[in-house]
């Protein structure tokens, strides 16, 4: 035994520096990969040693020269066997048996993405996939009924893209909104016995005295059951579909590798931006995965409370990331018919919304009818906190910008207040733009015409048209305002949405005297601070101007970042200089016949030939590890 550990330690100390040199050079960090790579080296390098005649090796001199370049061979192997280990299996991530653990969920999603690639070919949808066909600019009303059968087809993920995809009027044609407007996702309910396992699991039911067996209300991503505390409060609990986040995951990790596809092989989906929406799209369905979002989404929303307007509060000592409790709030959902005209109530409604998207920066941003309840005292209730839109400082600027612009049919301020709140292309035609945003603002203020929703689509198409993109937080606004003209025309058939958001705008962000004077205020307190050092200031620059020691400062490369990069390429460069040098400096020796002669067939010139070859290996090797492993990175976004 004890000979046994000697061994194995005179094993690892002649293998240690082989180690310690790969893992330097390539940058690894997995150690066991290492060693077995540095044992490689070493028995590459004996059978190396084997192939020379015993004259050379019995030479003293010879034999030290060699020395090198028996060396750098078993470096150079144990360099390569990690090299392709690396491309194989990039170290720092999971390990073997994590790996070996993710086969089972790889298979199930490489199932998933087959089924979901049947569905598309089967309605039709497979030549848009692989960029072989492009969409007509005016849609089709046959390709778009297609569409919506496929997302129906393949299940929660896709039918609530398409509910987004539905709102997004910037981006695709009316016949696609129409079409992708009738989704849907109510669902069965889960199994009885599944819900309360999760329950059990998930929180204390001693602290309730009831809860309904069956749900009043089932979706796609959750069921809401009627329950009563042991205090006596009644309320609801908010359950997510057991097993629905693992199908999600994998249906968002399909829907972004689609996307991905689509960009690369399809110029009508590049134009659209269908990698941003995608991820856009992940993150919202992520959040609305975790009802601790939506708990904090409540809170935010009640921080900017609307009059008239009541909004359920939340039971965080009874709520986790899979169920919410909340209080329960009696009433009529709006999708059940109203039955009759109630103005008023639409009037609260509409300046509560544009007051939190305007103002508070914090909104609701699906209000449609099943989501607002005509409550037993004759005001409204907000449900539903899953999808929240924010805003902020600027974009609500730009906002506040762009709808008096609108109203007062000024098309400069329309382009500019646009422009605060889209990201524009290089390449932006800005007199044009103002050109077609006054053509669109004739048609809608002219004699006899009074400005409806359609000029709000139009706006849409003109930010299509200039390949303008819209932001996810300016899009829920745009889905939020599409939605509450539904939930508006349930509440109130003739309320006139157009003419009250006008008032609106004129009365909170138009130029009355009062908003004239608090813009003022609040411009000027937050202007003071720097009109206070700017005496002292110019007083500096004069100064050093008239002793002729003013001077301007240019910081290249003052990012982190920036150098970097460019540190890293100029290494690479020198790395590729001297491997280049090295290897024909290597060639020209290795080819001569000149020099001292060591041993017969063998001379000084060429020793030094295989030293210098074998540098120019090893540096050509770390140079191509550099560069493939560069080549697996994500981008970095600033």
């Amino acid at each position: 035994m004890q000979t046994l550990l000697l061994g194995l330690l005179a094993y690892f100390l002649v293998l240690w520096p082989l180690v310690a040199a790969a893992r330097k050079v390539l940058g690894v960090r997995g150690l066991a990969r290492a060693l077995g790579a540095a044992l490689t080296g070493w028995l590459v390098a004996g059978t190396v040693i084997r192939l020379f005649p015993i004259a050379v090796l019995t030479n003293a001199g010879v034999a030290i020269g060699l020395l090198i370049p028996l060396a750098g061979s078993a470096l150079a192997v144990t360099l390569l066997v990690l090299f392709v280990a690396e491309l194989a299996i990039p170290s720092g991530g999971p390990g073997l048996f994590a790996r070996m653990r993710s086969l089972r969920s790889r298979a199930a999603r490489a199932r998933r993405y087959s089924r979901i690639m049947r569905i598309a070919i089967r309605h039709g949808l497979g030549s848009f996939l692989t960029g072989r066909r492009t969409a007509g600019p005016d849609g089709s009303a046959k390709l778009a009924r297609s569409l919506r059968l496929a997302l129906e087809e393949a299940g929660v993920t896709f039918v609530k893209l398409g509910q987004l995809l539905s709102t997004r009027a910037d981006l695709l044609p009316p016949v696609y909104i129409r079409e992708l407007s009738k989704l849907h996702d109510q669902v069965p309910p889960a199994p009885e016995d599944e819900v309360r396992a999760l329950l059990r699991e998930e929180i204390d039911l001693t602290a309730f005295a009831h809860i309904d067996d069956e749900p009043f209300a089932a979706a796609s991503i959750a069921q809401v059951y009627r329950a009563r505390l042991r205090s006596g409060a009644e309320v609801v609990v908010k359950v997510q579909r057991p097993g629905i986040r693992e199908q999600v995951e994998r249906d968002i990790d399909i829907v972004r590798r689609l996307a991905a596809v689509l960009y690369e092989r399809a110029g009508w989906a590049r134009s659209l931006g269908v990698r941003e929406l995608a991820d856009g799209f992940a993150e919202s369905l992520e959040d609305e995965l975790d009802f601790r979002t939506e708990a904090a989404n409540i809170e935010a929303i009640v921080a900017h409370p609307v009059p008239g307007v009541t909004l359920p509060t939340v039971h965080k000592a009874l709520s986790t990331e899979r169920v919410l409790v909340m209080r329960r709030l009696d009433g009529t959902p709006l999708s059940a018919g109203s039955g009759c005209s109630r103005e008023d109530l639409a009037r609260t409604f509409l300046r509560g919304l544009l007051d939190q998207v305007l103002l508070g920066g914090v909104f609701h941003a699906d209000p449609h009818p099943g989501n607002v309840l005509l409550l037993e005292d004759g005001t409204l209730g907000l449900l539903d906190f899953g999808s929240v839109g924010r805003l902020d400082t600027g974009l609500r600027a730009g906002l506040q910008a762009l709808l008096p612009a609108i109203d007062r049919g000024d098309p400069a301020g329309v382009r500019d207040g646009l422009l605060e709140i889209v990201n524009r292309p290089d390449d932006l035609d800005e007199q044009r733009l103002e050109r077609t945003l006054g053509a669109l603002l004739a048609r809608h203020f002219g004699p006899g015409r009074t400005p409806g929703l359609d000029l709000f689509t139009g706006l849409f198409r003109v930010v299509a048209d200039f390949r303008l993109a819209v932001p996810p937080p300016i899009a829920a606004v745009f889905r939020a305002l599409a939605t509450m003209e539904g939930t508006l025309a349930t509440l109130a058939p003739d309320f006139d949405l157009v003419a009250e958001s006008r008032a609106f705008a004129t009365e909170r962000i138009g130029l009355r005297p009062e908003t004239l004077r608090r813009t003022v205020t609040d411009e000027f307190t937050a202007l003071l601070p720097v009109l206070r050092r700017l005496p002292r200031r110019v007083d500096r620059i004069g100064a050093a101007l008239e002793n002729g020691r003013l001077s301007v400062n240019l910081r290249l490369f003052s990012d982190e970042r920036d150098r970097d990069l460019v540190t890293g390429l100029v290494h690479e460069v020198l790395l590729a200089l001297v491997g280049i040098a090295t290897g024909l400096m290597a060639v020209l020796l290795l080819g001569s016949s000149s020099g001292p002669r060591l041993v017969p067939g063998l001379t000084l010139n060429h020793v030094f030939g295989y030293n210098l070859l074998m540098i120019s290996a090893l540096a050509g090797l770390r140079l191509l590890f550099v560069v493939f492993r560069r080549s697996g990175r994500r981008p970095r976004t600033r």
